[in-house]
């Protein structure tokens, strides 16, 4: 009986091991070939054509220098001030979201930095499991290893998502303004950056109070913002 619980548990080691391999081979290969799709994209489109089955996502891989700048300043300032100087983990972000979320009882803000959001949409489902914050660790500790501040940047601003069935900077601004990436304009980009949070809410609420204040205290912080 002992020898069985022994070879499961090498067995399960070695799934496990082979698993945090392929992650890893995948975003060795992102570091020079861009992403079709991603997990949460693909989630997102499941749900989507079990109401209609012809529904598709609106989504188009832009190269990084075609997307403004403004947006690249909206989202650091929104998301993760901190990007091009830590590591993957916003430690002081994380501590002071955990004492904000025990002051309310609830989840009200989260820590995550641009590296962790990345690898939830590359990678992960949209299923809470007891081991999916560490698999969200394990997968921003390789892309910081494997990628450059700029190359993470530009994959996720190329797959977030922006609306319903709304994925990348591209098609967000066209969805929303009609235009181009490249040529989002400061309020704009701000917009875009306050609807990150809840961006199917905000698709269907565009003037919502709450995205209204965020979008200018974006705008206030974008002229500090560092980009890669």
């Amino acid at each position: 009986m002992r020898k069985l619980i022994w070879r499961a548990a090498l067995a399960l080691l070695l799934l496990f091991v082979l698993y945090q391999l392929w992650l890893f081979a995948h975003i060795c290969w992102w570091t020079k070939f861009d992403p079709a799709s991603s997990a949460f994209m693909t989630d997102r489109l499941e749900v989507m054509q079990d109401k209609d089955p012809k529904a598709a996502l609106k989504y188009k891989w832009v190269p990084y220098k075609k997307i403004s700048s403004n947006l690249k300043r909206a989202l650091i300032a929104a998301e993760d001030a901190k990007f091009v100087d830590h590591e993957g983990f916003d430690w002081e972000g994380i501590q002071k979201a955990y004492e904000k979320n025990l002051k309310q009882g609830k989840i009200v803000a989260g820590g995550s930095t641009i590296s962790q959001q990345l690898a939830k949409n590359l990678f992960l489902s949209t299923k809470r499991t007891p081991w999916r914050k560490g698999e969200e660790i394990i997968i921003t500790l390789m892309l910081e290893a494997v990628m450059d501040k700029q190359r993470i940047f530009e994959i996720y601003l190329n797959v977030i998502e922006w609306g319903n069935g709304v994925f990348g900077a591209e098609a967000a601004a066209r969805h929303y303004f009609g235009v181009s990436a490249a040529k989002l304009t400061p309020e704009q980009a701000a917009r875009l950056a306050a609807m990150v949070p809840n961006p199917r809410y905000y698709d269907r609420h565009r003037q919502a109070s709450g995205m209204l204040r965020k979008t200018l205290i974006i705008l206030d912080r974008m002229p500090d913002a560092e980009i890669p």
